[in-house]
C-alpha cells in the first residue's frame, strides 16, 4: 500500500511539473502568465497563488475583477507553499496573493496567541513588514482541520482533537511537508492536545494524495482544509478543535503596499465583502465536479453570479 502511495506521489509530481510548464505558455488562461523571477511594472499587479485549488480560484477572481476595471494584471503559475511565496512577495516577484489570516500571522510571528477573527486580523496588520499590507478580510474562512475516516472515528470514538491523545501513538499523520514544522501543525497539536503521532507522511496540501492516503489506510489522520469538497464526498469526519490550536483563518488579500491604490483596494474589498465560507465550499465543489472546469472558469462564474464581472 505504501509503495502504491509513493508511486502516486511520483506520478502527481510529474504531472504537476508538466502543468506548470503548460501554465507558462499561457494556454487557455485569459490572464497573461509570467515567471516569478522579476517584478512587474509599476502599473501592473502581478498575482500569485498557492499550490491548492481554492487559492488558485481566488487568485483568478482577483485577476479577472481587476482586469474588468482596467487594471493591468499579470499572473504566475501556482507557486507552492507559504514558505515559497511569502519571500516572493517580499522581494517583489509577486504583488498580490490570497491569504488566510491565522496561518499567515503565525508564520510571521511564531509566538502569536490570538485565535479570534478580529484579534487575529488586528495582530496581523501590526506584524506585517512595512512593504506589505492586508486589505479587508472576508467572512469566508477555511481552516486547517484534522480529518479521519468514518471508520477511524468509530474505532477510536473520535469527535474532537482531545479524543486523539490516547490513539495518536498508533496513527500515521499525513499532510503537506510544511505542516510538520508549522507552529499550528504537528508541534501545535503535540503542545495543545498532548498528541504524538506514530510517524508523519509528507503528502500534498489536502489534495488527491492526502485523500488517497486516508482512503487506503496509509495514514489514519490528515490535514485537510475545512472547505474541501473531498470531506463530504468521502464522508470524512472533521475533528472539533475545542482548544483553538487552529486560529481563525479568514481569506484576505495580501498585497504590496505600493500597489494597493484606491482603485485596486476598492475592487478587492468588494470581493472580500461577497466571499462566504459556504461560497468557498461551493467553489471547491464546482472545481472538483465531473466537468473539471479550470480555476479561471470557476472564477468567472462566481464573479458573474455575484455581480462583479
Amino acid at each position: 500500500m505504501r509503495r502504491t502511495l509513493i508511486a502516486r506521489v511520483a506520478a502527481v509530481a510529474a504531472i504537476s511539473a508538466l502543468a506548470l510548464t503548460a501554465c507558462g505558455g499561457g494556454g487557455g488562461n485569459p490572464l497573461s502568465s509570467g515567471s516569478t523571477g522579476s517584478a512587474a511594472p509599476t502599473d501592473t499587479i502581478k498575482i500569485g497563488s498557492a499550490n491548492f485549488t481554492e487559492s488558485q480560484i481566488i487568485a483568478a477572481i482577483y485577476g479577472q475583477a481587476l482586469q474588468a476595471k482596467g487594471v493591468k494584471v499579470e499572473t504566475t503559475p501556482p507557486i507552492g507553499s507559504r514558505e515559497a511565496y511569502y519571500p516572493a512577495l517580499q522581494d517583489g516577484s509577486i504583488d498580490l496573493i490570497p491569504e488566510y489570516t491565522g496561518t499567515l500571522l503565525q508564520y510571521i510571528k511564531k509566538d502569536a496567541t490570538e485565535t479570534e477573527p478580529d484579534a487575529v486580523y488586528t495582530a496581523l496588520q501590526s506584524a506585517l513588514p512595512p512593504t506589505l499590507t492586508v486589505l479587508q478580510k472576508s467572512a469566508a474562512e477555511d481552516r486547517d482541520a484534522v480529518v479521519v475516516t468514518r471508520a477511524t472515528a468509530t474505532q477510536y470514538n473520535l469527535k474532537t482533537m482531545d479524543d486523539l491523545a490516547p490513539a495518536c501513538g498508533q496513527m500515521v499523520f499525513g499532510g503537506p511537508p510544511e505542516f510538520q514544522t508549522r507552529p499550528d501543525g504537528i508541534p501545535g497539536i503535540q503542545k495543545t492536545y498532548g498528541c504524538t503521532f506514530k510517524s508523519y507522511l509528507p503528502l500534498d496540501a489536502g489534495g488527491p494524495l492526502t485523500v488517497a492516503g486516508l482512503k487506503d489506510g496509509n495514514v489514519q489522520a490528515a490535514d485537510i482544509f475545512s472547505t474541501d469538497a473531498s470531506i463530504k464526498t468521502n464522508d470524512f469526519v472533521v475533528l472539533d478543535d475545542p482548544k483553538s490550536n487552529f486560529a481563525a483563518q479568514n481569506v484576505v488579500p495580501l498585497i504590496t503596499k505600493a500597489k494597493a491604490t484606491p482603485q485596486v483596494t476598492e475592487v478587492l474589498d468588494a470581493i472580500s465583502a461577497k466571499l462566504t465560507t459556504q461560497g468557498l465550499t461551493d467553489l471547491n465543489a464546482e472545481a472538483a465536479s465531473d466537468a473539471k472546469p479550470s480555476a479561471e472558469t470557476v472564477a468567472k462564474n462566481w464573479l458573474t453570479a455575484n455581480g462583479l464581472a
